[in-house]
């Protein structure tokens, strides 16, 4: 059955007839995870027959935040002269943007200009790359991703005039699961289940989280690529609502030193012959489970550090990560239990793995990806995970620790030759180029608190 929202090209057709669809959006994502893209008219779409696409330029997966051109790349660099990609619409994503007039979008991969080869540095080939690993291994990977966010009751335009200082949040007290507060920010929060849900995102529920005007919108899980392309697909849904509505959102990790983080907690499971590979007769501590549960699971956590940029990939992400705070700080697992950085849920067909260390600023293909990589070395390895953990995991000094900073978690990634043979020698060194990058900035930068602390006193 047809997801509601969703489109085939016959409907598309249909809506341009019928005057109700006069515009199509193609996306892709860049490394930060934002989309970029082009709206087409409609009809000059449909004229793309079975592989409608598009071109962009390639400086897109090498820009840093404020879109300059960075340096160093081999991919997209001056010498080479900036040229173009393909981009070529998945037409299985094809959706209508509820949100937007009149406007149908579709999710892009990224090809080489003349070989239409996919760009093996773009996020969407690397998780299919992964996906493909895991399809030879006889695995369906599935997965959930539930992300956290703030709402403030300025605007975007307002937050920047203000260099996002002294903004206001939509609640004024913790309000983890509290009716009345949900109620106050109904407004914003329906609009964004009825748009998500009307535009192929099946919406499961939202809620308020533990910060002031932090909520959390849960999206029903699917294979992996589905869900990925729902998670950005949603983070740009939620932007543009807020927008037209004079309020803002946003998907950092660490908004407000004073506040709770951010989170993205993954949840992943192995599907094999329409049934969970994950669920069986073996223990594992008080789980029930299969050697494809634990070797997973051992394998996760065991390549956890050397991929903690594509959970944690800004020099933000890393504030999230505070005892006591709902985020992780050590690295091992449990069962049911919010301390750990993997917690064991459900049982039976519902077992899978919940892992705790993405920020709501994770790119979900490279997210998705790098836990796919992981696992599935576990499985092919046979790696056991640690021994189960009860407890405070806050408290365990013992544990191993989740990297601290960037620049930590960025020169694990280069070191490592797991990473080299999972993502490519060139894919690895593009992205440790631009992590590394990313670290330069922020080290350059006078910020508000050096401001505070020294202008007067030193």
């Amino acid at each position: 059955m047809q997801t509601p929202g969703m489109l085939t090209i016959e409907d598309l057709r249909n809506l341009v007839e019928q005057s109700k669809v006069d515009t199509v959006l193609l996306t892709f994502t860049d490394i930060y995870g934002r989309q970029f893209g082009k709206r087409l008219d409609a009809r000059f779409f449909l004229e793309g027959g079975e592989t409608p696409g598009t071109h962009a330029c390639d400086y897109l997966l090498t820009t840093d935040m404020e879109m300059d051109p960075s340096p160093g790349y081999r991919f997209a660099n001056w010498e080479r002269g900036y040229g173009d990609f393909h981009m070529l619409a998945d037409m299985s994503t094809l959706r209508l943007a509820s949100w937007l007039d009149r406007t149908a979008l579709v999710t892009c991969d990224v090809l080489q200009p003349n070989s239409h080869a996919f760009v093996e540095e773009a996020p969407r080939s690397i998780l299919r790359r992964q996906i493909e690993r895991a399809g030879k291994m006889g695995y369906r990977p599935m997965t959930g991703s539930e992300l956290e966010y703030y709402i403030f009751n300025n605007s975007y335009r307002q937050a920047a005039a203000a260099g996002y200082n002294g903004l206001e949040p939509a609640g004024w007290y913790l309000e983890d699961y509290h009716v009345l507060q949900g109620t106050r920010e109904e407004k914003v929060n329906g609009a964004f289940r009825r748009h998500l849900a009307q535009s192929g995102i099946p919406v499961e529920c939202s809620k308020v989280e533990w910060g002031k005007g932090q909520h959390e919108l849960n999206v029903r899980y699917s294979d992996a690529l589905t869900m990925a392309d729902r998670h950005a697909v949603f983070k740009q849904c939620l932007k543009e609502v807020a927008d037209s509505m004079g309020v803002s959102v946003t998907f950092m990790a660490k908004p407000d030193s004073a506040q709770a983080g951010s989170s993205c907690h993954v949840h992943m499971s192995l599907w094999q012959d329409g049934g969970n590979a994950m669920a069986g007769e073996g223990r594992l501590g008080p789980v029930l489970c299969s050697d494809t549960f634990r070797w997973f699971l051992g394998g996760w956590i065991a390549h956890a550090p050397e991929f903690m940029v594509f959970y944690a990939p800004t020099v933000n992400s890393y504030k999230r990560f505070r005892a006591g705070s709902w985020a992780p700080t050590r690295l091992a697992w449990s069962h049911d239990n919010r301390t750990a950085s993997f917690r064991v849920v459900g049982k039976g067909p519902s077992l899978r793995i919940e892992c705790r260390i993405p920020g709501a600023d994770c790119n979900p293909y490279l997210c998705f990806a790098a836990a796919l990589a992981s696992g599935l070395d576990g499985i092919a390895n046979q790696i056991e995970p640690p021994p189960l953990f009860e407890g405070d995991m806050y408290a365990a000094k013992s544990l191993p620790a989740v990297p601290a900073t960037l620049r930590e978690a960025t020169a694990l990634f280069r070191s490592s030759q797991f990473v080299a043979q999972t993502l490519g020698a060139g894919v690895a060194e593009h992205y440790a180029h631009f992590f590394e990058l990313e670290q330069a900035a922020y080290d350059t930068a006078v910020t508000d608190w050096e401001r505070k602390r020294y202008f007067e006193q030193i």
